[in-house]
């Protein structure tokens, strides 16, 4: 049994147990029908609980998406306070832009000053980050957004299910993330080469 259970952890990106810990999997209360494919079931308390296999599967894929891409192709847009942190540790690992503000425009107005071309946009949440998601497909760039139970995916391309709400479960994602994508470009050798540990993504 034991051997079993570790050719099944083997399979994922972090340990099950580090999964469960930051509550990567515990949705809300409130479920859209683009959510359901991913929920696993519904608690006594009416809260959705996502599958942690499925999260893994598109943690994964979201990654290899990802490091397509230079990191001056790529932006990250968290509106939400609870992931500016994370975000930032994300930015320092990666070099990739991170924005907790967006600036109405910059990806569609060639006449402003902030105005700047990307070639992929990831979301924190696809509701706070609702205007540079339609700033992304008027100039038909791919959006990958985080998405928690309660998530239309509308305008979404590629839909990374987790909890996005809370801090921790935001710090293990961008992590895993992270590590992935300087793995896949061969910016780091192994783990032991990240300057900023998983704990300080998962710290309160």
């Amino acid at each position: 049994m034991a051997e079993i259970q570790q050719v099944e952890e083997e399979k994922f990106l972090v340990p099950l147990a580090l999964y469960m810990k930051v509550g990567v999997h515990i949705g809300t209360k409130f479920k859209t029908k683009y959510m359901e494919p991913f929920i696993y079931k519904v608690r006594p308390d009416g809260l959705s609980v996502l599958n942690i296999q499925k999260i893994n599967q598109r943690l994964s894929l979201v990654a290899k998406f990802l490091s397509q891409y230079a990191p001056e192709d790529i932006i990250i847009a968290g509106k939400r306070e609870n992931g500016w942190s994370v975000l930032e540790l994300f930015s320092k690992l990666t070099g990739i832009r991170v924005f907790t503000k967006y600036p109405a425009g910059t990806l569609t107005n060639p006449a402003l000053e902030t105005f700047m071309e990307a070639k992929v946009l990831l979301v924190v949440d696809p509701w706070p980050d609702r205007n540079i998601i339609k700033d992304a497909v008027k100039v038909g760039i791919p959006v990958i957004a985080l998405c928690d139970t309660n998530n239309n995916s509308n305008l979404i391309d590629l839909v990374m299910p987790c909890n996005n709400k809370g801090k921790k479960s935001l710090g293990l994602v961008f992590y895993i993330l992270a590590r992935e994508y300087l793995l896949n470009r061969k910016m780091i050798k192994s783990e032991k080469d990240m300057s900023i540990k998983v704990d300080k993504f998962i710290e309160e």
